[in-house]
């Protein structure tokens, strides 16, 4: 195997991880400000695939169906959050069944009403090509996808780290009963982070549709690797999210070209190693 092979896996990876951090960086949110495990959150990724090929139907733009798209399916999840979630109160289990049960809801919506067939996402011809670095043939279209997810990043933390709404969140993160105290209402904090979280989901969903593809199914093998990019940050973390990210985005490309019959195991067993050495994830705390 020569260098360039390690360079364009290395490079397959890193593009897999950005849109993986698109995923898992709501779902981490969701996790660290709420404490439920939200199981249909793999569902936003599928809806928001399916959502950009009507609106690519309908009006041929793909930059239209982004922001429609991602919208729409902000819109389902704070609904979702104010009129399910939120009357059930903070018990978990009651909330994992009421998440899975709409996994299984929206598979079964997306299933009747777009067909079970294999779609794809066509993007603009200019990020359909190819560019020469280095003696390197990357495609543009992955390239926008780190460029995006880097860009998405960025400013999350910028929100994060340097508004009062960002301040606000992480006080809601670190300890929400004393954060109620203060005078926070975490209730719209809740609110928020769940339907940013379902955006960030969405938009995954549409990027991700070029070359993943939409079908039914997509949500709950989408789903697993987010919780392992959680797992493995840590939840509420966006440091943690795309390091995460990152290491899983890595293994298992590398875990598919290297080791195809334990692709699986090269994926999660540096999750389960971190979670006996550190049950809260890299950056997650105690």
């Amino acid at each position: 195997m020569n260098l360039n092979f390690w360079l364009i896996q290395a490079f397959n990876g890193i593009s897999y991880g950005a849109l993986l951090f698109l995923v898992g960086s709501g779902l981490s949110l969701i996790f660290g400000v709420m404490r439920i495990v939200n199981l249909a959150h793999g569902s936003y990724f599928l809806l928001g695939g399916y959502v950009a090929l009507t609106v690519i139907w309908t009006t041929g733009s793909w930059l239209l169906a982004l922001p429609v798209a991602a919208l729409a399916i902000a819109l389902l999840g704070l609904a979702m959050e104010r009129m399910f979630l939120r009357p059930l109160g903070f018990d978990p289990l009651r909330q994992v069944l009421l998440t899975v049960g709409f996994a299984f809801l929206f598979q079964q919506a997306a299933l009747d009403i777009w067909s079970g067939n294999n779609f794809d996402i066509t993007p603009p011809p200019a990020l359909s090509t190819t560019v020469n670095i280095g003696g390197l043939y990357l495609p543009l279209y992955r390239i926008f996808m780190i460029a995006m997810a880097a860009a998405i990043g960025l400013a999350l933390w910028l929100a994060m780290e340097k508004t009062r709404l960002g301040a606000a969140v992480r006080a809601t993160v670190d300890d929400a009963q004393m954060a109620r105290g203060i005078g926070i209402d975490t209730s719209r904090i809740s609110m928020l982070i769940f339907a940013l979280g379902a955006f960030l989901a969405a938009l995954g969903g549409v990027i991700g549709g070029a070359f993943l593809g939409v079908y039914p199914g997509l949500d709950f093998e989408m789903l697993p690797l987010a919780f392992a990019v959680v797992i493995i940050g840590g939840m509420g973390s966006l440091g943690g999210a795309a390091i995460g990210a990152l290491a899983v985005g890595l293994a298992d490309n590398f875990g598919k070209a290297l080791f195809p019959e334990i692709s699986y195991f090269t994926l999660y067993a540096p999750m389960a190693l971190i979670l006996a050495i550190k049950p809260t994830g890299l950056f997650g705390r105690e």
